[in-house]
């Protein structure tokens, strides 16, 4: 009785990924990797602030046989600019206050020093990148984020409004493709626009999370976060102490904790939308030990 019920029960689950496939077949959606391995990886943290480390890591980067998209931050460089020319800045919750002269000051710095002396040091590295922001191509279309109503805390009720910061609507994947074939390497600035004219400050992490999400339709994608430190870590402290894998089940635990906490949160909170999007793997890991992390030696796996 056991085995026929079994034995239904498998015979039912056959059907249903039968039939799930057909759909997606006659919906004409791609299944995802037909296009090859695709390496989505962004860098930020302090190794956008320190020479020496972001040009070992670009060499390294320019060194990956597969195609491959950069996404960077902007380190400290636009705060100290804003700053020097007396434009106050405010974060909240790990995010900019983009008003209208320090969305100047991010233009500026994201989508030109930096964007243009990443783009040439891989050039430097026999690879053949291209410097973008979401603007160009129409490659990241926005929406100017709503106003937010503090729910917690001791400001309850303050209406947050974050200025010209953008909530990321559509890639450009057919554009990204089609670089991507012709052998270029995409490095983006996070700056994306509103299809009115509007330049629009956006996290580098969310980019990443949504152009990984995006292509996945297409390739086999592996998502990277590089920065300064060698993984999620069980002790802030203690450099060694890297989880090397991360669940829904063991996050929850680790946030409860308080073990994970800040500026962790919203990268893992990436993470986790982007396998449930498609996405094959995701790692977080230092920026030093990229060639490792792709191998998963070393880092923290985030697996669904």
């Amino acid at each position: 009785m056991i085995q026929k019920q079994l034995l239904k029960k498998i015979r039912e689950t056959i059907t249903e990924i039968q039939s799930s496939s057909q759909n997606l077949l006659d919906q004409n959606i791609p299944l995802g990797g037909e296009g090859g391995k695709l390496y989505v990886i962004k860098i930020g943290g302090n190794i956008i602030d320190d020479e020496e480390k972001l040009s070992l890591f670009l060499k390294d980067f320019a060194s990956i046989k597969e195609k491959k998209i950069l996404i960077h931050g902007g380190g400290k460089l636009a705060t100290n600019i804003a700053q020097q020319l007396n434009i106050p800045q405010q974060i909240i919750d790990g995010r900019r206050i983009t008003d209208a002269e320090t969305l100047k000051v991010i233009t500026m710095v994201y989508a030109g020093y930096i964007n243009k002396n990443i783009t040439a040091s891989l050039q430097s590295n026999n690879c053949n990148a291209v410097g973008l922001c979401g603007a160009d191509g129409n490659l990241i279309q926005a929406h100017k984020r709503t106003a937010k109503v503090l729910s917690f805390g001791e400001d309850l009720g303050e209406v947050i409004d974050y200025g010209f910061a953008g909530d990321i609507d559509k890639v450009n994947v057919e554009w990204l493709s089609q670089l991507l074939n012709e052998d270029l390497t995409p490095v983006i600035a996070p700056v994306t626009h509103d299809k009115n004219g509007q330049l629009l400050n956006t996290n580098a992490d969310t980019i990443a999370q949504e152009i990984a999400k995006s292509m996945a339709s297409k390739y086999a994608v592996t998502l990277i976060y590089c920065f300064e430190k060698r993984g999620v870590l069980q002790n802030a402290d203690d450099e060694h102490s890297v989880i090397a894998k991360i669940n829904p089940a063991s996050y929850k635990d680790l946030k409860e904790k308080k073990i994970i906490h800040s500026g962790m949160i919203p990268k893992l909170d990436n993470a986790f939308a982007a396998l449930d999007s498609g996405v094959k793997k995701v790692i977080i890991g230092k920026a030093e030990d990229l060639l490792h992390l792709i191998t998963s030696e070393k880092g923290t796996v985030i697996i669904s």
